[in-house]
């Protein structure tokens, strides 16, 4: 597998992807001051004829950034999944995704394009996670829940069931959403409510 990025969020996958048998044939970085990463030697920035056919995962946790990227490498991805995650038979996790230690999918859940369930992230049955989202650590989305592309969940926040979140929306670490939440609205405490509302520029 092919990391591109070197950050602390690529050591979690590189973690998984050991854990898992599977070898790191190479890791990408624009930053030339890094080297190496967990002994692991960093080979510059990208290059599209290096292991063509090795699969990729974008290694970086910013859900704006990963989009861009995706959108200058034309690759074939990669999914890595750690042993100890639960992924129902029944649920879907498209390519470019990653689900790290002890996170749970459930039957008929479907998670996107290069998203990220974090460390003991619950996702339950028939949620739909759209591209770039971020599930973080011990967060939990309860049944059909809905995510819009390019959302993070704070970690340790809980969305009740059948709440609809837009897209590139921010939901505060511990918070608990009882009401749908509109695209590109901050939403903090219990219950959530709306901060701010800022649209991408």
């Amino acid at each position: 597998m092919l990391l591109y990025g070197a950050s602390g969020h690529a050591k979690v996958i590189i973690d998984c992807l050991q854990a898992s048998k599977v070898p790191v044939t190479g890791i990408f970085d624009d930053n030339p001051d890094i080297q190496q990463l967990l002994g692991l030697p960093v080979l510059g920035s990208y290059q599209a004829k290096y292991l063509p056919e090795e699969p990729l995962i974008i290694a970086v946790g910013n859900n704006q950034i990963r989009r861009k990227i995706t959108a200058l490498v034309q690759h074939t991805y990669g999914k890595v999944i750690h042993p100890s995650a639960i992924v129902s038979a029944y649920a879907k996790v498209d390519d470019g995704t990653v689900v790290f230690h002890h996170a749970v999918i459930q039957a008929s859940a479907s998670v996107g394009q290069h998203c990220i369930i974090n460390t003991s992230a619950s996702v339950d049955h028939d949620c739909v996670l759209e591209n770039f989202v971020h599930i973080s650590p011990n967060a939990t989305l309860s049944g059909n829940v809905s995510i819009g592309e390019g959302t993070h969940i704070g970690a340790g926040a809980t969305i009740i069931p059948g709440i609809s979140i837009g897209k590139w929306c921010v939901i505060g670490a511990g918070a608990v959403v009882t009401k749908d939440i509109p695209d590109y609205a901050k939403a903090v405490g219990v219950p959530a409510r709306i901060i701010k509302i800022k649209p991408l520029l």
